[in-house]
């Protein structure tokens, strides 16, 4: 029986069991680990693709021992919203940390809300748009 022990000190052979049960239960996206002391894991499409992985919001979350929602500025997922938590040992220190490609982050509703407005205005301009008998009200 092959052990595997998650620690600051775990290496991608460590987190490849426990990662690819994530990123099945996640439907298959994106998911990275490392520890605070070693490169870890990125496994897309049911693969293992890099098992010296790291990446800077991995970094950044074990630096900080703190959760973040980000989009990364370098990097294989540059530009690509993510989330990452810390691993945290018994006492509360980051020991590591796991990341998944953050799906909700791709669909900013606040930000699709303002493309919205601005193209209904330049759709409309200052006219009531829809027009009162485009409504659907008037329609029934």
């Amino acid at each position: 029986m092959t052990d595997h022990i998650i620690s600051s000190r775990s290496t991608a052979h460590d987190f490849v069991p426990v990662m690819l049960c994530i990123h099945e239960v996640l439907n298959r996206l994106p998911v990275t680990a490392r520890s605070s002391e070693h490169p870890g894991v990125r496994i897309e499409n049911g693969v293992v693709v890099d098992d010296n992985y790291t990446g800077p919001v991995l970094e950044q979350v074990i630096a900080e021992n703190a959760m973040s929602k980000s989009t990364p500025e370098s990097g294989v997922y540059m530009g690509v919203p993510v989330m990452v938590a810390p691993l945290r040992d018994s006492d509360g220190s980051a020991m590591g940390a796991i990341g998944v490609v953050d799906i909700t982050g791709i669909f900013d509703l606040a930000t699709l809300m303002e493309h919205q407005s601005m193209i209904i205005r330049q759709v409309c301009g200052r006219d009531p748009c829809p027009l009162p008998a485009e409504l659907i009200t008037s329609k029934r």
